[in-house]
């Protein structure tokens, strides 16, 4: 590690917004990601100053203004309780004088490596993520539901860390909380925050999701059988991380390649092109084996769902869609158009299907584990959470990393590109060798007119 610690920091809400205990049940959206690695994200910012004004002026602005964002979001500053008797579920409880945890660092490595686009060691990110450590009690293990740790480079910018249990919500709630944090920030208070808001302040009532199946009950008996551990940096990652970039010529060509094949295809999307196409590319950069290939995505189940959920809950609302394709299929010339319909097939019989959306959602854990024992790419983020426009003060962000993908299990992320409207950034965190063979197959793949 090349960090040096400068303060550890507990940003409680405002006395006023934490003076009684609150607690959200799981809901049965929620309880799936009990044992998943936490999410962890890191914003760059171009920002040169001194260590004094970093340390006497921006860390306590970003302190004042954090703890006026918990004053709307006060279960970001308690606890996942995991009950020691399974016959009892988790919870996430507030209770008066609990905090985020905020640790504030200098680092000496190179700040414009790390904000490029070219394959970098994946194991030096980790020194600007926060842990969220795991306390054992006699009647429940605790774990902080958020931790954020800020970073400076010395007169030349600042990369706030971001770590957060899945359980406690998705990225529709997670980055609505971050975008939040950085408009307070920005404008010494949240006037300019309630105004835009208006009535749409987070909502965390669990009781507006309806679970007559009792498939809260279901996966409970699943996880509880799970033992509850500390997750740890998976170092080392033996990865790098790159960044590719599609930019709004790019993804037209893919569209009309895909319609030009399949004229009356619908949902036909930049979503759609574009992760066909890293899929494709994916796979082709590894062995050519007999197995199939599967695709799965999160899908935002808030407006899709019957009854719908107010755009605002917080917590995860999460279905998922799924492609299929024999790697031979996929490996083949016309495979990234084979790619493109089977998801936009997918996206419109039954993601975006009120009856089929959730379909079988009481199975959903059985089938997940069948799944992920095969071979399985997955993505994180996506175009629609945009956190490079997150201005804390200090502009545009100018880089965005998903540092989750460097996980067991191979994952895209994407997000909005910074730099070409219409664009798209694709993330990947993969070994050596197979990054270079995966850069060159996807320059190649654009090249046709």
């Amino acid at each position: 590690m090349t960090s040096t610690l400068l303060q550890n920091l507990q940003i409680p809400p405002p006395p006023e917004a934490a003076a009684t205990e609150l607690s959200l049940p799981l809901a049965f959206f929620d309880i799936p990601w009990l044992h998943f690695h936490p999410i962890r994200r890191l914003i760059f910012y171009e920002f040169p100053c001194s260590k004094s004004y970093f340390i006497d002026t921006l860390i306590p602005k970003l302190n004042d203004s954090l703890s006026i964002t918990l004053k709307h979001y006060v279960p970001l500053a308690g606890n996942l309780l995991y009950p020691v008797n399974t016959e009892n579920k988790p919870i996430i409880r507030f209770t008066p004088g609990d905090s985020v945890s905020l640790t504030v660092a200098e680092s000496n490595k190179v700040f414009d490596n790390l904000i490029g686009n070219h394959a970098r060691d994946a194991d030096q990110f980790y020194d600007f993520v926060p842990e969220l450590p795991l306390k054992e009690g006699p009647e429940y293990k605790s774990v902080p539901v958020v931790a954020v740790k800020v970073t400076l480079f010395l007169g030349r910018g600042i990369c706030i860390g971001f770590a957060n249990l899945h359980s406690l919500g998705d990225a529709s709630s997670i980055v609505g909380f971050i975008r939040a944090w950085a408009e307070i920030s920005k404008f010494g208070g949240d006037e300019e925050y309630l105004i835009k808001q208006g009535d749409f302040s987070p909502l965390f009532d669990r009781s507006v999701i309806k679970d007559p199946k009792g498939v809260d009950d279901i996966y409970w008996s699943v996880m509880k059988n799970i033992p509850f551990k500390e997750t740890t940096f998976p170092l080392p990652t033996e990865r790098v991380r790159a960044t590719f970039i599609l930019n709004q010529t790019d993804i037209k060509k893919l569209k009309d390649l895909v319609l030009s094949e399949n004229p009356g295809l619908v949902q036909v999307s930049s979503f759609v092109v574009a992760t066909a196409y890293i899929w494709t590319c994916f796979v082709k950069s590894g062995e050519e084996v007999e197995d199939d290939e599967y695709f799965i995505f999160a899908v935002d189940c808030r407006s899709r769902i019957t009854p719908p959920l107010p755009s605002n809950y917080f917590g995860n609302c999460l279905g998922y869609g799924m492609a299929k394709i024999k790697n031979r299929e996929l490996v083949k010339n016309d495979g990234f158009v084979l790619a493109a319909k089977t998801i936009a097939d997918d996206i419109k019989n039954r993601v975006n299907n009120k009856d089929e959306v959730l379909k079988g959602v009481e199975n959903w854990m059985s089938e997940f584990s069948k799944i992920f024992e095969m071979r399985v790419l997955g993505i994180s983020g996506s175009p629609k959470f945009d956190l490079y426009s997150a201005d804390f003060g200090w502009g545009k962000a100018r880089k965005v990393e998903a540092v989750t993908i460097d996980g067991e299990k191979y994952s895209m992320a994407l997000c909005k590109s910074r730099e070409f409207e219409g664009g798209l950034e694709v993330g990947w965190s993969l070994p050596k060798e197979r990054m270079e063979t995966f850069a060159a197959i996807f320059a190649d793949g654009l090249n046709f007119s």
